[in-house]
Formats: structure tokens, sequence, C-alpha cells
């Protein structure tokens, strides 16, 4: 404890951190709560001293925008598909990496390394895996399509190349290379968090289980899942608020239009609109999509946390 008479001192040091902390955090999130309810706001009429009406007209006009629809449900879905099998495919890894131990801090260090890489460049990689390149070629500048290694795979196995992510692709097929490339980017934290508590499990637990002969299986979901209960929740509930800020990943593959280029915006979600209502000027408009943005990762919070109290074995 500080003595209550030096206690200006401690106030001294903490000085530059709190004004860091009010001008890039605190009075960001009290403008935007202030923008969201100012109809048509815009900034340089704003410098002028223009004034605008206070009203819920942002939030309306978030709603009926024809493509919020599109966003909110993309949101939702990329949550509901990456969320449940990031975490599952998390936990299978992290048991499989405690219980080698020769390579474990080998396999430890590949796993993590998607983590620490730039997530555009990653989504870069996986456009390129995905993609099938058309070129000319010869005297009647026939169109010859090159296939990506996902599509050279498929066939090697005697399968039919996908239109990933070209034009003319599927909104399904769309889907599926943004949720192994959202899971594959999404596993090296929850694997970091659930190796971390394996590691803090007592041995006790497993030494009773082999002596009843108890099946592998069985440990697993009798022993492991509830001591590990404390960090899957963890790593669930941020999976949940990361997967509804989705949106670099989407930029990383289909670039700025979100989308194969004869259906721009496909894929759109909600951080990609506020981003576009930035763009477009709207600050208005972004604010107060934020703001529903926020309400429903409240919202799901508060499921998660209800719901974990009777899961979670402390």
């Amino acid at each position: 404890m500080v003595d209550s008479k030096h206690q200006w001192k401690a106030w001294i040091y903490l000085l530059p951190a709190l004004v860091l902390i009010l001008v890039f955090t605190v009075w960001p999130i009290i403008n935007t709560v202030r923008l969201a309810f100012l109809e048509n706001y815009n900034m340089m009429t704003a410098l002028k001293g223009a004034k605008f009406n206070i009203n819920f007209n942002n939030f309306i006009k978030v709603v009926q925008y024809p493509g919020f629809k599109s966003c909110l449900l993309n949101t939702v879905l990329l949550c509901i598909l990456t969320v449940p099998i990031s975490t599952v495919l998390a936990l299978l890894i992290a048991v499989a990496l405690n219980s080698i131990k020769g390579l474990q801090k080998f396999l430890q260090t590949v796993f993590f390394l998607p983590y620490v890489t730039n997530s555009i460049a990653i989504g870069m990689v996986f456009a390129a895996m995905f993609n099938m390149v058309g070129n000319a070629y010869g005297t009647q500048n026939e169109i010859i399509v090159t296939a990506g290694i996902i599509n050279n795979i498929i066939e090697f196995f005697g399968g039919t190349r996908v239109n990933w992510i070209n034009v003319g692709s599927s909104y399904l097929a769309n889907m599926t290379v943004m949720v192994i490339y959202i899971v594959w980017n999404a596993l090296p934290f929850k694997i970091l968090i659930l190796l971390g508590g394996l590691q803090s499990i007592n041995k006790q637990y497993y030494d009773a289980a082999k002596i009843d002969g108890t099946r592998k299986g069985r440990i697993l979901t009798r022993i492991t899942v509830p001591l590990l209960s404390p960090m899957l929740a963890y790593v669930i509930i941020t999976g949940f608020i990361g997967g509804f800020k989705e949106y670099t990943s989407i930029v990383g593959i289909f670039g700025e239009k979100l989308g194969p280029a004869d259906d721009a915006g496909r894929l759109n979600t909600m951080v990609g609109y506020i981003y576009d209502s930035l763009a477009g000027k709207h600050q208005g408009r972004a604010s107060a999509a934020a703001l529903i943005l926020f309400g429903i990762i409240l919202v799901v919070t508060l499921i998660n946390l209800r719901v974990s109290k009777k899961r979670v074995h402390y």
C-alpha cells in the first residue's frame, strides 16, 4: 500500500498512462455514443458551426439499410460456425500436444506461428490456394483455367474442381473458404490457452483413471473437459467477441469488395458496414451501427456467462 501522504506521487507516475487511456479509449467511446444520436452528423459541417438534431434516426437508417440483414447474417453465421469448430479442434490438438513430450516445444511454436502473422498476408495466401486463374494462350486466345492447390488436391483424389472465390462462385463456397480460414487462424491462441490449462491439471486424476481402466474417451469427457471448463469458457467467450468483429480475414481473401467480383459485398459484415459508413462520411450512422454491434456482443457475452455459471467448475 502507498502511504496516504505520498499518494500524489503515485498519481504523477500514473498520469501519462491515464492521459493516454482518456484520450484514446474513454473519449472515443463517449464520442461514439454522442454521434450515434446526432442526425446526419458530418465533421466538416460541424466545424463550421452546424447544429444537428438529437434523435434515433441513425439507428433507424442502419436497420433499414438494404444490406443490413445480410451483414448481420454473415456475422452471426461466421460466429456460429467457427467458434464451436475451432474450440473442439483446439481442445483435441492441445490434448495431443500435452501427451507428446519430445517435440512439444517445437510443435507449440509451429501451431503458434499463425497468431503472430499478419491476417491480410495469411488471407492472400489462402486466396491463392483456393483461386482459379484464367490465362490466354495460343493464336485463338483460348482461356485455360489454372486451378489452385486446393483444387489440385481435390482432383488428385478423383473429385471435381470447385469455384471457391472467383466470379460465378456460390455463397456456400465463399462461406466455406471463410470458415476454414477463420478456424485455422483462431486455433493458435485457443491451443495456447487450453494447453496451459492442461499442464496445470493435477496428474493424480489421470493416474486414478488409469488404475480403474477408464477409456481415453471417457477420461477426456469426464476429467479433462470439466477441469478445463474455465479455460473453455474463456476461449468461447473471446471467440464470439472476435467473431462478431470479423472483417480483416474477408478483406485478406476477397479484397475490399468483400465478395466475388460479380457480387461485391456478398460477405460484408457489421464491422464492414461500419467502415463503409465512415468512408461515406456518415459518422453518425457508423456510430449507431457500432452501438448495435456492441449491444449484440454484450447480450451474447451475458448469455455465455450465465451458462458458464452452471457448467464451469472452478
